[in-house]
């Protein structure tokens, strides 16, 4: 396992098309909803995942937009230095399985995931110097307010 901090990453907003409300990030910006935001303060502990949630957006759920990435999204992103697309749900730590494509959101990968939108990329700075470009594709499902449930059981 590659153990990368999220501290190490750069968000790009690449969407070419402007947007209307104000939830669209501008470079180094984490949204994240009301109801994720309580959720992972409680778990994060000392992870890098807090200094991230420390000058993160936190916004009501309800208006949080659909093609962002939330806890219990399903996602397909694509690593723009190998071409490799993955398609995971960024889950809590006691529900990840990488097998089923469950990412925790203190992985690296689900940090760097959290609050991107389609269209967004990040930098993900691996040891030694190499730099990989997430760019999250498409968001295949994302809870609303009131859902419950993760994306796994929707498509059962």
């Amino acid at each position: 396992m590659i153990s990368v901090a999220c501290t190490n990453m750069r968000h790009e907003n690449t969407t070419t098309r402007p947007h209307n409300d104000a939830l669209v990030r501008n470079t180094g910006d984490l949204v994240i909803s009301d109801d994720d935001y309580v959720r992972l303060r409680k778990i994060v502990g000392e992870h890098d995942l807090a200094e991230e949630l420390d000058r993160a957006i936190v916004v009501p759920a309800e208006r949080i937009r659909e093609n962002t990435v939330t806890m219990h999204s399903r996602l397909i992103y694509r690593d723009e230095s190998t071409g490799t697309t993955r398609e995971v749900e960024l889950v809590y730590p006691d529900e990840a399985d990488s097998m089923a494509g469950r990412v925790s959101v203190l992985a690296p990968v689900g940090c760097a995931l959290l609050g991107l939108s389609a269209g967004q990329s990040i930098d993900w700075n691996l040891p030694g110097g190499k730099v990989h470009r997430l760019r999250v594709e498409r968001v295949l499902f994302q809870p609303r307010p009131g859902d419950s449930g993760s994306a796994a059981a929707k498509t059962r």
